[in-house]
């Protein structure tokens, strides 16, 4: 079996999960890494010591053994980015959300869609997590077909990036993009369909507003509530809290249909979890029929060794399978170009119905 070689672009936090999560692989290694900043690449190639730190994209690509890329810069960089690598050398390519950060640059995603001759995988490691997973292939079952999705996310605040970039909307598309946009692809893989109306309230009143960067307060939301309404008739919500990391679950998902409820209870991630209360919680899934009544509580653990590669419940290394049997042939991404357009679409009509306290209307695109 070929040894799939990866170039990585961007190492920080994130993009050393996904070291950490391809070494786990089998037949695959990073060979590149492109990350401007010293810290950050020393940090990656600790991690992988036999790849090679490039000073450019275009000297990575430059690299004639390279199979697959993996990106996972700034949110701001990944539409220019993806131009240039289709300009360059269009290999296989797994990126991080947002695939986008503004309306403005719709019609360049859509030509990316369009015209992109090599698979494009966008990362939506939520789908992954095992418990909502569980969820996933269960809910038809339990439900009876789902008419009313929650979403709710308690957790903390974001976290410290290199430049500190994911203060400010304008590098991050605003919270309900950068980090709600796996959870409006939740709702539309859930659902089966697509929304026709977004409402949402939210704002900052409690994270970094004591911080300044360059003289500039940041920006960016630390709680929301979103609805929205669905072709189908369906509905969905989603509440986010980021300054309520002392919850037991960080991500509480619920189904709802005619014959019964299904829910998804996801911890956060493990280091964060105080070593005085003994060991984190366990993911759970409970399925609750209506007739007859009596609720099914059911444990899914995640192994150990996906825990400790990341903070996302194993799902990274989960996604990295599936993508690398992809890049050796094996089909089309499971979360196309389409769906990461979409909920970063979805994200940036709920940015705007907070902003300007009206709904929002999401008609079929052409």
């Amino acid at each position: 079996m070929k040894t799939i070689n990866y170039g990585i672009i961007g190492c920080g936090m994130m993009g050393q999960e996904h070291l950490r999560n391809i070494a786990l692989l089998d037949g695959a290694r990073v060979a590149a890494i492109y990350e401007p900043d010293d810290a950050m690449a020393q940090a990656a190639l600790d991690l992988v010591p036999a790849a090679q730190r490039m000073p450019s994209i275009e000297a990575l690509l430059d690299l004639p053994d390279l199979d697959a890329l993996v990106m996972v810069s700034p949110n701001h960089l990944h539409l220019a980015q993806l131009e240039l690598i289709a300009a360059l050398r269009p290999l296989p390519v797994l990126v991080e959300k947002p695939l986008y950060t503004n309306t403005e640059d719709a019609a360049r995603v859509r030509h990316i869609m369009e015209t992109y001759p090599a698979p494009v995988w966008v990362a939506m490691e939520y789908r992954y997590m095992p418990p909502i997973a569980a969820l996933l292939d269960q809910a038809q079952a339990a439900t009876g077909g789902v008419q009313m999705l929650t979403i709710r996310e308690h957790r903390f605040p974001f976290l410290e990036k290199v430049g500190d970039w994911n203060r400010f909307n304008r590098n991050t598309g605003g919270t309900l993009v950068e980090k709600c946009c796996h959870f409006f692809d939740l709702m539309r893989l859930v659902l089966k369909s697509e929304p026709v109306r977004v409402m949402a309230s939210g704002g900052q009143a409690v994270n970094h507003k004591d911080e300044s960067y360059g003289g500039e307060v940041p920006d960016v939301w630390d709680h929301a509530y979103v609805i929205v309404d669905f072709a189908s008739g369906a509905r969905a919500m989603l509440e986010l809290c980021m300054f309520a990391e002392g919850s037991r679950y960080q991500e509480e998902i619920s189904a709802v249909g005619p014959t019964g409820k299904i829910e998804a209870l996801v911890p956060g991630p493990g280091r964060f979890w105080p070593v005085q209360l003994g060991s984190p919680p366990v993911p759970q899934l409970i399925v609750s029929p209506r007739m007859p009544k009596g609720p099914q509580r059911i444990e899914i653990p995640v192994d150990p060794t996906l825990l400790a590669a990341g903070d996302h419940n194993g799902s990274t290394f989960y996604q990295h399978q599936r993508f690398l049997a992809v890049v050796r042939g094996g089909g089309s991404p499971e979360v196309s170009l389409s769906d990461g357009y979409a909920a970063v679409r979805m994200g940036l009509a709920a940015q705007e119905s907070a902003s300007t306290g009206q709904a929002v209307s999401l008609a079929p695109e052409a």
